[in-house]
């Protein structure tokens, strides 16, 4: 089954715990803290695999958890990082965060690694918060929790040359000709139901990849027949195949056939428009078929191949002008630059890092940093001391003076609910 397009929610691994200890060994007077580090939560990374093809395996895998990192022990030892999920997808995956609509990742080479979520690192043991002024502090910190995402996996076929045409043109028996790929040809409509891909060599040696892209008709921009689900396929080539039957045999108009499919590409994405095109005019075999050219090269003034795939005649010119065509041609890459998560400078934005609402008698403090800094708090007395001292820091009690909250006040993050002190 071809599978190219999963939406899933991934969980990194939460960092482990740092250790609360003290040395209490014979004849070593003040010990002082002893507790390790909190190892790192796994992250979950993706990897290309050229031996996959689809999305299949992550259809059945709708959250992918990551294991946290083991927590620090006494004797300041550091708990053991957690090891990395590797998820293997095929070439030509995109990774996207449906919350910010952010690339994570376009995954495109071979061997290609992008970590998609990162796990937390993990909390530090009471022997790092030792200072001159607090040489035994009795508090450590829980490990930071890994990244949580819903995110988009999309797959576009790493093809050079892309053939699309109206159906029952001949778009897969040519493939089947020029390559080692096998479609199904059969004499009806929409036999081919996804993507196939081959490897073509032409006569003077240059060797390059043909997708046969299914579904185009009248509206496939818009969802009719298969044409939403594929032509996304056609936006990593740098050639488009245009395929018509220029025999009418379907009793379609040949012009208005090539008419409708450029339309069709040009409103999924104004940038296949611009892409350099190869005319095939196929079927040349049958009666009417020049007839038809002669109206078409009156028309559009195009260089047009002259081919029929039943007798396999015309296809090695048609290839070589493909060749001489990705020749021309520059490799670009598929998305701009400010379209990548890694490109976005969050540091500058201006919005504060938390809200603050009102639900009747409590004040709400919602936001990603405090509620991680509550994740990794623990509440002893220590503990919640540099929690509120943090809060402080961050403005959170400046803000909530100034929306006319009072001392004795009850105030929540998350689920806990503590009255506002000066």
């Amino acid at each position: 089954m071809f599978v190219d397009e999963v939406v899933m929610d991934v969980k990194a691994g939460n960092g482990g715990d740092g250790c609360t200890a003290f040395r209490r060994e014979k004849y070593i007077p003040d010990g002082g803290p002893f507790g390790g580090n909190g190892g790192r939560g796994a992250n979950i990374v993706f990897k290309t695999d050229l031996g996959l093809k689809t999305l299949l395996d992550l259809r059945y895998n709708k959250l992918i958890k990551a294991p946290k990192g083991a927590n620090g022990m006494g004797k300041n030892k550091n708990g053991r990082g957690a090891e990395d999920v590797v998820i293997k997808v095929p070439l030509g995956t995109t990774v996207r965060d449906m919350e910010t609509g952010l690339i994570i990742a376009d995954l495109t080479k071979k061997d290609d690694v992008a970590i998609i979520a990162h796990g937390g690192r993990g909390g530090r043991g009471n022997t790092a918060f030792a200072t001159a002024t607090n040489p035994a502090p009795n508090f450590s910190e829980n490990g930071e929790p890994g990244e949580e995402k819903k995110i988009k996996v999309e797959l576009r076929l790493l093809a050079d040359v892309g053939f699309v045409g109206m159906p029952s043109v001949g778009k897969s028996t040519i493939l089947s000709l020029i390559s080692a790929s096998k479609p199904k040809i059969a004499a009806y409509h929409f036999t081919t139901l996804s993507p196939n891909l081959g490897v073509v060599k032409t006569i003077d040696n240059r060797v390059f990849v043909a997708a046969d892209l299914p579904g185009l008709i009248k509206g496939a921009s818009l969802g009719e027949g298969l044409g939403d689900k594929f032509l996304k396929h056609v936006q990593r080539t740098r050639v488009i195949a245009h395929i018509i039957d220029m025999s009418a045999q379907e009793g379609r108009d040949p012009i208005e056939d090539y008419e409708i499919i450029n339309k069709e590409l040009e409103d999924f994405d104004p940038k296949l428009a611009k892409k350099p095109q190869v005319i095939i005019a196929n079927k040349m075999d049958i009666d009417g078929a020049n007839e038809n050219l002669k109206r078409f090269k009156k028309k559009y003034n195009l260089p047009v191949y002259e081919t029929s795939a039943i007798t396999n005649k015309g296809l090695d010119k048609a290839l070589i002008a493909i060749a001489d065509e990705l020749d021309k041609i520059k490799e670009e890459p598929l998305f701009e630059e400010d379209e990548f998560e890694s490109h976005v400078l969050y540091k500058f934005k201006k919005e504060k890092p938390f809200t603050i609402t009102r639900d009747n008698d409590i004040y709400v403090v919602k936001g990603k940093d405090v509620e991680k800094l509550f994740k990794m708090t623990k509440f002893t007395d220590e503990g919640a001391i540099r929690f509120a001292k943090k809060l402080q820091h961050m403005s959170i009690d400046e803000e909530l003076l100034k929306m006319g909250a009072k001392y004795g006040d009850k105030v929540q993050i998350m689920d806990l609910i503590f009255e506002f002190k000066e």
